[in-house]
């Protein structure tokens, strides 16, 4: 069974029988928000009963989006929060992923600027490497990417999709070696993304994340994972019920090949080791359990399954 991330809109009226019906399915709602009488549901629902859900919902106001980003979790990474580094741009495309189904995190760097004097920090460069991949928003000038990229790329792990204000043929010839995605003409602008034009960079940005992902879910594929994250959430909403009264929007935050768990790891680790997923078989056989640099976090990275032999 396949499982596509999309995105269900619709009114609150009714709405449960919708989330009831994506988990007779054997899919799973990664979010939910609830908008005044609009519901908006992140799903990952089985390829084949798209079309059901569709028609069971149509009735109820409801309408289903392909969202490619959902189950992901993004930094996006500037070289400094100063108003030189972080005009409206970076604020946009962090809000633009997340619209497509994303978990985005804003990461400004301490020592990002300057070309001499550009650098990560061992702290920045875990918390990067956290994520499913990082999209690095630099400036105007290409020699200043070149030289900034050669210091900022050290230790990231990743996938790293590079923006910046040279055609993205340019940005190519500026890295070596290359990076995972690039994406040419997002330079610094002081004002907020309205125009079409501006509106097509942000897809471009997405697109470029999109077809990073793929590649890297499909790699993930030649290894399959032990289990999947989405179901793991689920093991841990009901093993591990305190997570359910976390007051972030996300209290599990689902990624390609694990999850973020927001509740404090010396209380709640062995816990999240010790939960049954079937009988036998815990998240600790499955996973390891660690601390994330992000606060005080748990972060659950998900065994390949040549690793463990087990597949649930």
């Amino acid at each position: 069974m396949i499982l596509v991330p999309i995105t269900y809109k619709g009114g609150v009226y009714r709405h449960d029988e919708i989330v009831d019906l994506i988990a007779d399915l054997g899919g799973y709602v990664i979010q939910k928000h609830m908008l005044a009488t609009e519901v908006v549901l992140l799903c990952l629902v089985p390829r084949d009963d798209i079309p059901l859900i569709e028609r069971i919902g149509r009735p109820l106001g409801g309408e289903v989006q392909p969202s490619p980003l959902v189950g992901t979790e993004v930094a996006i990474v500037t070289p400094s929060l100063s108003i030189h580094h972080l005009p409206h741009p970076a604020c946009d495309i962090a809000e633009y992923v997340r619209r497509l189904g994303a978990k985005s995190n804003m990461v400004g760097l301490a020592r990002g600027y300057g070309k001499r004097v550009a650098q990560t920090s061992a702290e920045e460069r875990e918390i990067i490497n956290e994520h499913d991949c990082a999209v690095f928003l630099l400036g105007n000038f290409e020699h200043c990417i070149r030289k900034k990229m050669e210091a900022l790329r050290r230790g990231i792990e990743v996938p790293i999709i590079l923006t910046g204000k040279p055609p993205t043929e340019e940005l190519r010839r500026a890295v070596d070696p290359p990076v995972a995605g690039y994406v040419g003409n997002v330079g610094r602008f002081m004002h907020r993304t309205k125009e079409a034009d501006e509106i097509a960079r942000l897809d471009a940005i997405v697109a470029e994340i999109t077809r990073v992902l793929d590649l890297r879910r499909e790699e993930i594929a030649k290894d399959p994972l032990s289990a999947s994250p989405a179901r793991l959430m689920a093991v841990i909403q009901d093993k591990v019920p305190e997570v359910l009264d976390v007051t972030s929007p996300t209290p599990i935050t689902v990624q390609i090949a694990g999850l973020r768990v927001k509740l404090p790891y010396a209380e709640y680790a062995d816990r999240l080791r010790s939960a049954e997923v079937e009988e036998g078989v815990t998240i600790g056989k499955l996973a390891d359990v660690l601390p994330s640099r992000m606060r005080d976090y748990i972060l659950v990275r998900i065994k390949p399954s040549s690793e463990t032999d087990i597949v649930v």
